[in-house]
């Protein structure tokens, strides 16, 4: 029996929010930061194998960190390596991967995901996965898995949904969605009930997505059809039909506009680990809340510390809380928590590569 089921992993992103650890050259969903002897990228493709084998893996990535997938996943198809030639986002990212995978089955039930999540329940995401992929293809819809939130977090997106609906069924048609609230508006939300997080994992049927694609990003649409039916599908060929695509996420281009955008609500200890807050949220703490990787890191009426020193250097972090301490390669971070969600800028800011 052929298996329609298709994974999009998006892994060209350059997780500028972990630097110094993750850079440019080398972003951090090819890093081992969870200690567990694998990639972020290597998780996810693991995780992704009960759903279907790695031939039908497409992994979407930018051209300058091919090898570096080839090394990390030597399982996945070279065709299934699609390399873009600049970043524009999460809807030219999946409108490519969808161009490629109808060649290769015009019925394809596609769940595309981040190639840097961590999911710590394996077993109940699988199952969340098999049944949105039933549900989308056997209707017209966009579905989205939006996670129950446990805290007013200002960092990740939020899918509303009809207050009615929220007790009858574990897939319900989303009402709006709210990019990354303030602090306030992200209590609001949780206090509600109405509102989950926005995971940015997507399932789909190759018909319906393309259908939206047309009707709503037309640009785009058309953009890649003309790639698909090239005669030579070059590198400046791609180039150009990139250099034309709108940067815009699929969020904003897509599901903020159909009509038909569905959630399906799901429990499976879920992070995007984006930052290092969201990091220090995930790991084991010591007596005084402070998380410490390195061997000569010495604290002293220290509380609340994400501090990570190589092991051949000696820190001292003395009468300081919830500050983010982390050297790598000569270069050092120091951040308030509260204000991490600034690293990016600063960093993009004064291009550190």
């Amino acid at each position: 029996m052929e298996n329609n089921t298709y994974v999009v992993i998006m892994a060209g992103g350059i997780g500028s929010r972990f630097w110094p650890l993750s850079t440019s050259n080398y972003p951090k969903q090819f890093l081992d930061i969870l200690g567990t002897g694998k990639t972020f990228l290597q998780e996810t493709a693991e995780r992704f194998l009960e759903i279907c084998p790695y031939k039908n893996m497409v992994i979407v990535t930018n051209k300058e960190y091919k090898d570096i997938v080839k090394v990390q996943l030597p399982e996945i198809p070279e065709p299934n390596i699609l390399l873009e030639p600049m970043r524009k986002n999460t809807a030219p990212c999946i409108a490519y991967a969808n161009s490629y995978i109808k060649q290769l089955n015009a019925n394809a039930n596609i769940v595309v995901s981040p190639a840097d999540h961590l999911i710590l329940n394996t077993q109940k995401f699988i199952n969340i996965i098999q049944k949105g992929i039933e549900f989308v293809a056997q209707n017209d819809a966009l579905l989205t898995i939006g996670i129950k939130p446990n805290r007013p977090e200002t960092g990740y997106g939020y899918i509303q949904i009809n207050h009615d609906d929220k007790a009858k069924n574990i897939i319900m048609r989303v009402k709006t969605f709210t990019e990354k609230p303030n602090y306030e508006l992200a209590e609001f939300f949780l206090k509600s009930g109405d509102f989950f997080w926005n995971s940015g994992i997507f399932l789909w049927n190759i018909k319906t997505v393309e259908n939206s694609f047309e009707q709503h990003l037309p640009e785009v649409f058309h953009l890649f059809k003309e790639y698909n039916t090239s005669a030579q599908k070059t590198e400046e060929k791609l180039s150009y039909i990139y250099s034309e695509c709108p940067n815009i996420s699929i969020d904003y281009g897509i599901m903020e506009k159909a009509d038909n955008v569905y959630v399906i609500k799901a429990d499976f200890g879920w992070s995007d680990l984006g930052t290092w807050g969201s990091l220090f949220e995930n790991l084991k703490k010591d007596k005084n809340n402070n998380i410490i990787r390195g061997n000569m890191v010495f604290t002293n009426l220290a509380s609340d510390n994400f501090i990570q020193i190589p092991n051949d250097k000696i820190a001292v972090i003395n009468g300081v809380s919830n500050l983010i301490v982390v050297e790598h390669n000569n270069m050092l971070l120091i951040s308030d928590k509260l204000q991490e969600q600034e690293i990016k800028t600063v960093v993009n800011k004064i291009n550190l590569k």
